[in-house]
């Protein structure tokens, strides 16, 4: 998704927001966890270091996002955002993995906790992070901001499974509960970190966008009068939310005017089923080697609503 003005001023907003609050709960956590010597407490303070620079990743690529396209970048910078929510995904991965390792470290030697500040202070932080994860919902569409929704939506349940832990050390005295909990929260954060691992990286590698089936785009195009053939088809996406096409289709020797309608119905089943709003169609007369390409056309470009666009004889 391109971000385009009041949109992009209410999303930095937002995220200015949680950027202050979440340093704030950072430092408060980590001071909590030492005193109580949690180490529940202080793998959710990591975490939330994670989540502050989380929000400032998304908060800088919603910046670049925004800004124009150029001759030396002529797509924008769709893809900051994806950029963004990669290394996020990254870093939460490896926080996974030390919260794991020092868990089963203390397992093994287990460290006396104080359950009723636990408590407290995951209790701040399950309303903080409820709150976040709520003025981040209607934004979670686009990855880069979906990323960070994901974070804080896993810090308000791990903030709760603290809390419960708490109780149970306080009514049990068994001290294991809290590097269990640790464990639990590691295996959210990782869960959550590989989808979206997968996702970006299908996007940078310029793979089929999620729920774009190919073979559902080359039987609707072939399924249009006046079309004889779709080949050499790809479709990928320059951003989380934007996608585009490029195809060589097969038509009768038509007039111009002709080919012309044909265009203009492929680009508008690309907008209406497929969320496709850049198309680039190259069409034939005969069928060629797609190996070695085509000539080039004569080009005609038509602008249509939502920058589709598409190139035909």
């Amino acid at each position: 998704m391109h971000v385009h003005g009041s949109a992009s001023e209410k999303t930095q907003r937002v995220l200015r927001f949680s950027l202050a609050a979440t340093l704030l709960y950072v430092a408060l956590t980590l001071f909590a966890g030492l005193r109580a010597h949690s180490l529940a407490l202080i793998s959710e303070a990591g975490h939330n270091v994670s989540d502050f620079l989380a929000l400032l990743l998304s908060f800088v690529a919603v910046y670049f996002q925004s800004r124009p396209a150029t001759e030396k970048k002529t797509f924008g910078y769709q893809r900051a955002g994806v950029l963004a929510a990669f290394f996020n995904a990254a870093t939460l991965i490896l926080l996974s993995i030390w919260i794991v390792v020092e868990a089963i470290r203390r397992l093994t030697a287990p460290v006396p906790v104080q359950p009723d500040l636990m408590m407290i202070v995951a209790a701040a932080g399950m309303v903080m992070n409820g709150i976040i994860a709520a003025l981040l919902w209607t934004a979670s569409h686009d990855i880069n901001i979906r990323s960070t929704f994901i974070h804080m939506l896993g810090d308000t349940l791990s903030t709760a499974a603290v809390i419960l832990g708490g109780a149970a050390i306080l009514f049990t005295g068994r001290n294991w509960i809290d590097p269990l909990l640790s464990v639990l929260i590691a295996a959210l954060i990782l869960w959550s970190a590989l989808s979206i691992v997968r996702e970006t990286l299908n996007i940078l590698l310029e793979g089929a966008p999620r729920g774009v089936s190919l073979a559902e785009v080359r039987r609707a195009i072939e399924g249009l009068d006046g079309v004889e053939d779709v080949h050499d088809l790809h479709v990928w996406s320059l951003g989380s939310q934007t996608h585009a096409l490029a195809s060589h289709v097969t038509i009768a020797d038509i007039p111009p005017s002709e080919s012309g309608r044909i265009l203009e119905q492929i680009t508008s089943i690309l907008r209406e089923r497929f969320r496709i709003y850049h198309a680039t169609i190259q069409f034939e007369h005969a069928e060629c080697e797609v190996s070695h390409g085509c000539a080039p056309p004569v080009e005609i470009e038509r602008a249509h609503p939502g920058h589709s666009h598409g190139h035909a004889d």
